[in-house]
């Protein structure tokens, strides 16, 4: 199985980006996040003459919202709001082999890393915090979860380890949180533990950077994990098991990440 998750920034604005990259990259399940659209808007028929014809879609009208479309079919489909909010951050299928995929918007937390003075931050703390608890009940069971998790988590995640600490996504509130969450399933961290500590890995670079490529001020938001009993099929092709899409965030008005993919051998 191919698998492969992006944050498009609208699905609807960037649909053709979504066809160029299904055609190239040919993945068997893609997973979206801020696909910014209620579930009646999404471009079904899009991706139904691209092949995928099995749908979760879990959105709301202009912001958010997350969707997973496949070529294999599923036969269960979940979703769970956090911290009593009404966005859609979340949605999950199980396949027939009982394999569970979570797809996730996890909240960007704003400018200001103090939950006293910045509200957004507080809620991104609670979410990452309300999700360890969901999964430290999810027992040893084959999980993957995917998604834009807006966590740099490690010095070579971020350009600058030093000038980031300070900047929400790469702040040791935020790490801390995503180590217990990582713990919590447990979860491996397939990017991370297929390639060196000192090497930079980014999925994301921001849209205020006249030259990305050559500033190449990136971070890693983008992530894919998988729990212990997937482990094997993971890890088995070694670090040629994933991708990351670079050359999409040079493609003609881009989203700012790019997609990651990740073979699962037999």
């Amino acid at each position: 199985m191919r698998l492969s998750t992006w944050n498009i920034n609208s699905v609807r604005l960037r649909i053709g980006l979504v066809e160029r990259f299904l055609k190239e990259a040919s993945p068997d399940v893609l997973c979206l996040q801020e696909i910014k659209c209620q579930n009646d808007q999404f471009p079904a028929k899009a991706f139904i003459k691209a092949g995928y014809e099995h749908h979760a879609v879990h959105g709301q009208k202009g912001y958010h919202g997350v969707a997973i479309v496949s070529r294999i079919p599923f036969k269960e489909v979940e979703t769970r709001q956090f911290c009593g909010e009404a966005d859609c951050r979340h949605v999950a299928v199980t396949f027939e082999d009982d394999t569970l995929l979570h797809n996730f918007y996890v909240p960007a937390g704003g400018d200001e890393p103090d939950p006293e003075k910045n509200p957004k931050f507080a809620h991104k703390l609670a979410f990452v915090e309300e999700m360890t608890k969901m999964f430290r009940r999810t027992g040893n069971r084959p999980q993957i979860l995917v998604g834009d998790l807006n966590i740099a988590p490690h010095e070579n995640d971020v350009w600058s380890h030093k000038q980031l600490l300070k900047v929400v996504s790469h702040t040791p509130p935020e790490t801390e949180r995503m180590a217990k969450l990582i713990k919590a399933a447990p979860f491996i961290d397939v990017m991370r533990e297929l390639t060196p500590e000192d090497e930079k890995l980014y999925t994301w670079w921001s849209y205020r950077a006249r030259d990305w490529k050559a500033s190449n001020r990136g971070r890693r938001l983008d992530h894919i994990w998988v729990t212990e009993p997937l482990r094997e099929r993971a890890m088995k092709a070694g670090a040629g098991a994933f991708t990351i899409h670079e050359d999409a965030r040079g493609w003609e008005k881009p989203s700012d990440h790019v997609p990651v993919t990740l073979d699962f051998a037999e």
